[in-house]
């Protein structure tokens, strides 16, 4: 990765359970690249009131430090503010004095670039606004995909337009970091209503790359994040961005369209972040919604039969489907979207019996 310019690494003490600050640290120890080579960007994640006070945030940079194998942070950001209300961000971040705190570590140089990933409340990002004149805000990472643009309340009633946050961001001259491109990956599975207004105009284009040229065409983006799983993945990722080729105006237009085509199927506005994971219960929840939007962008709805195969390879363990679902709610305060967790995987589970009682009935 490093060798093809994919140099921007993004974690956070909450990532993977825990681990993913020390598995990134014994990585990129063992790459061989000096440490000016590459950039890390982790998070002050205090989303409990018990790591609230100053004393317990500043055990957990030292903490991500030890597990990172560094001893500064190139960009750190104030964690999901706006994921609450203003009341919240106050806790986290004001009445502690850990945003002073961390005011002091950029003077200091342990960390060299200050910002924070915004969700949510339109009063806490105003705010941030309000007073970059005094914080001077280095980045910022926002949710941006060609859908969220014009319609992010269409696809989730909490969210803002991107194209707000990010003129709101440009006009301060404030660095825009991009998260959730694909929208969770949704943008990049074979939407055929998505596809009818893309494919003509580049074939031999993945939906996941007119996706990410959308977020790279646009001037004050500093860097697009992007979750990747398979190595094939990494491979067109690097094409894509050597050289990006900017969107015209025809394609800007077309990805409106099909930004229209894809709010036609209703779907669950899960980004499959895994915050919600683990279940208590051992429910698989980002696979529920996944095998959900799935079914609901197919271009033929599937029959009752194929339908619960598809649920059966989605969640192939019995212990981790819907039915086992108590309704107890820990997820969703971990929901940077805000879905309705609970309610929409007993949705899900109605809806599968009502298929097995289907076939049953044959």
């Amino acid at each position: 990765m490093l060798d093809n310019g994919m140099n921007y690494f993004d974690t956070s003490p909450a990532y993977c359970r825990g681990l993913s600050e020390g598995c990134l640290g014994k990585a990129l120890k063992a790459s061989g690249y000096k440490r000016e080579d590459y950039v890390i960007a982790t998070k002050l994640s205090n989303f409990s009131p018990a790591q609230y006070p100053l004393e317990k945030c500043k055990e957990m940079f030292e903490k991500s430090l030890k597990e990172l194998q560094t001893d500064y942070i190139d960009n750190y950001l104030l964690h999901s503010v706006g994921n609450g209300d203003f009341k919240t961000f106050s806790k986290r971040y004001l009445e502690n004095g850990a945003l002073d705190w961390c005011i002091e570590l950029r003077k200091t140089g342990r960390i060299k670039n200050l910002g924070f990933s915004f969700h949510g409340d339109p009063k806490v990002f105003e705010w941030c606004m309000e007073h970059h004149d005094k914080y001077k805000w280095d980045f910022c990472l926002i949710q941006m995909n060609y859908v969220d643009w014009r319609h992010a309340k269409a696809v989730n009633k909490r969210n803002l337009n991107a194209k707000y946050l990010y003129d709101e961001l440009t006009k301060r001259n404030i660095p825009v970091a991009i998260m959730e491109p694909l929208l969770g990956g949704s943008l990049a599975k074979y939407n055929y209503a998505v596809a009818k207004e893309l494919t003509p105009l580049d074939p031999e284009a993945s939906l996941a790359k007119w996706a990410f040229r959308f977020c790279g065409s646009h001037p004050n983006v500093m860097t697009v994040l992007s979750g990747m799983t398979f190595e094939e993945h990494i491979k067109e990722n690097i094409k894509t961005f050597s050289p990006l080729k900017q969107c015209s105006e025809k394609e800007f237009e077309a990805l409106e369209s099909a930004a229209k085509a894809y709010l036609g199927f209703n779907t669950i506005p899960c980004t499959h972040c895994n915050y919600c994971m683990p279940c208590p219960y051992g429910l698989d929840i980002p696979a529920h919604f996944a095998f959900r939007n799935n079914i609901l962008t197919m271009k033929d709805y599937p029959s009752a039969k194929e339908v619960l195969d598809e649920y059966n390879k989605a969640i192939p363990e019995p212990l981790r489907r819907a039915e086992h679902c108590t309704g107890c709610d820990r997820c969703v305060s971990h929901c940077p979207q805000s879905i309705n967790i609970s309610k929409e995987i007993a949705k899900i589970d109605e809806w599968i019996d009502g298929l097995i009682d289907k076939e049953i009935a044959k």
